[in-house]
C-alpha cells in the first residue's frame, strides 16, 4: 500500500482573500495540482516493471517533474514573497525525500552480511541509513543513488526480461493488435507510420500507460479501457503528426512535447506541457491545464466514445487554465474547435476503428492530422 506523503502546506496569509487574477493564488493552485500529481507518480513506481527500463522511465519522469517544479518556484520569485518561496521549497524537499525512499526500496536486498568480531555494537561506527539519500541538488545526477538502485534492480532482472511487444509490432503488418497479456502496464515507443489497436486482453495491463516518440501513428486504446479497466495514469510524450485515441483514464494524463497531432481522452485531470498545434477532444472533470503551449484547440469528446464513459461529473473541456498566461485577457495559446471543423462522427466510427482499405496516412488525413 502506498504511503501518503503529508506536506504541511496551506495558502500563505498573503493569499487569504484570493482573486482569480492574482498571480500568487494562480501559482499556489498550480503548485498544489503539480505536487499532488508527482506524489501519485511516485506511488505508482512500485507497479511498474523493472524490466526493459519501464521503472527507470517512470523515475526519470518524476525527476524531471521535480526539477521543473523547483525551477518554476525560483522563476516565480518576482511575485512570490520570500517566506512563500521557502514554503514551496520545503514541500519540494519532502517530495524528493519520498522519491528517494521509494527508489531505495527497489534495490535488491543483500543475502549476506559480514559482522566484525572485534567490536561490540556500542563501539561500531554508525552506519548510514540507505533511506537517507542525497540532497535535492544531486537528484538525477550521475552520482545519484536513485539511478544506482534502479540499475542494480534491472541487472538482477535482466535474465527474465518481459516480452518485447514493441519489437513484435515492427515485425507485423496491417493493423497491429499487441495483446499485452504478459504485461502489467502498457508502453509503446519509437514507432513510425503504424496503426495500433489494443485488444481486450490489454485490459490486464492498464495499471499505467505511456506512449513515447511516435511519428505518423494511429493508436486506439479504447477497447481495454472501456471494459472496466481504465488507466490509472497515462503519459504521452514526444509525439508528432499522430492520432491518439487514449480511452479512459481514472487519474491524471500528462501530455508533453506533442506537435501537429490529435488526442482523444477521458480523464480526471489533464496537464499539457510544451505542445504545439494539438487538437484535444476531451472529457475532463477538472480544469485542463496547459503550460508553454501554443496553438492548442479543445473540443468535447466525440459521442462515439462518450457513450461508454464511466467518469462522473460535468465535462470541463473548455475551462482551460494557462499557467504561463497571467494577464486578465484570454490566453492566446488555446481556443475551441468550431463545430464545423470537428472530425465527423462517421470518421471516428468507420475509419479510425480500422478499415482494410485505409492506410495509416489515409486515416490521419481523414482525421485532419495530415493534409
Amino acid at each position: 500500500m502506498a504511503t501518503q506523503l503529508f506536506i504541511p502546506f496551506s495558502p500563505p496569509i498573503s493569499m487569504a482573500s484570493p482573486k482569480a487574477s492574482d498571480p500568487k493564488e494562480r501559482f499556489f493552485r498550480y503548485f498544489q495540482v503539480e505536487i499532488t500529481a508527482i506524489q501519485g507518480q511516485i506511488d505508482d513506481l512500485a507497479t511498474l516493471s523493472p524490466a526493459g527500463g519501464e521503472r527507470q522511465d517512470g523515475i526519470d519522469t518524476v525527476l524531471a517533474g521535480i526539477s521543473r517544479l523547483s525551477n518554476e518556484v525560483m522563476d516565480a520569485g518576482d511575485y512570490i514573497p520570500a517566506y512563500d518561496q521557502r514554503t514551496y521549497s520545503q514541500a519540494i524537499k519532502a517530495l524528493t525525500e519520498k522519491l528517494n525512499e521509494a527508489t531505495a526500496s527497489f534495490a535488491p536486498k543483500s543475502r549476506f552480511q559480514f559482522k566484525s568480531r572485534g567490536k561490540t555494537t556500542s563501539q561500531t561506527e554508525p552506519q548510514a541509513d540507505p533511506r537517507q539519500r542525497t540532497a535535492f541538488s544531486y537528484v538525477g545526477s550521475k552520482q545519484s543513488p536513485i539511478m544506482d538502485a534502479v540499475k542494480r534492480e534491472e541487472a538482477v532482472n535482466s535474465s527474465s526480461l518481459a516480452k518485447d511487444y514493441n519489437e513484435q509490432l515492427e515485425q507485423q503488418s496491417g493493423v497491429r493488435k499487441p495483446s499485452f497479456s504478459d504485461a502489467k502496464s502498457i508502453a509503446l515507443y519509437d514507432h513510425t507510420g503504424l496503426h495500433i489497436m489494443l485488444p481486450s486482453t490489454a485490459s490486464r495491463a492498464t495499471s499505467s500507460g505511456s506512449l513515447t516518440n511516435l511519428v505518423r501513428c494511429v493508436v486506439d486504446m479504447t477497447i481495454p479501457t472501456s471494459t472496466g479497466a481504465p488507466f490509472a495514469g497515462l503519459a504521452l510524450k514526444d509525439i508528432k503528426q499522430s492520432l491518439i485515441v487514449a480511452g479512459q483514464v481514472a487519474g491524471p494524463v500528462h501530455i508533453t512535447g506533442l506537435e501537429n497531432s490529435t488526442v482523444v481522452v477521458a480523464a480526471r485531470q489533464v496537464r499539457i506541457h510544451e505542445c504545439k498545434n494539438v487538437n484535444v477532444y476531451l472529457h475532463c472533470t477538472s480544469h485542463p491545464i496547459i503550460e508553454d503551449c501554443s496553438g492548442m484547440r479543445f473540443a468535447p469528446i466525440p459521442e462515439f466514445y462518450a457513450s461508454n464513459l464511466e467518469a462522473g461529473g460535468a465535462n470541463q473541456w473548455d475551462q482551460v487554465d494557462d499557467f504561463k498566461w497571467l494577464k486578465n485577457e484570454p490566453s492566446p495559446n488555446w481556443s475551441t474547435v468550431p463545430e464545423e471543423q470537428r472530425v465527423p462522427a462517421d470518421i471516428w466510427k468507420n475509419s479510425v476503428c480500422g478499415s482494410p482499405s485505409l492506410s495509416t496516412d489515409d486515416i490521419l488525413r481523414r482525421a485532419g492530422v495530415l493534409t
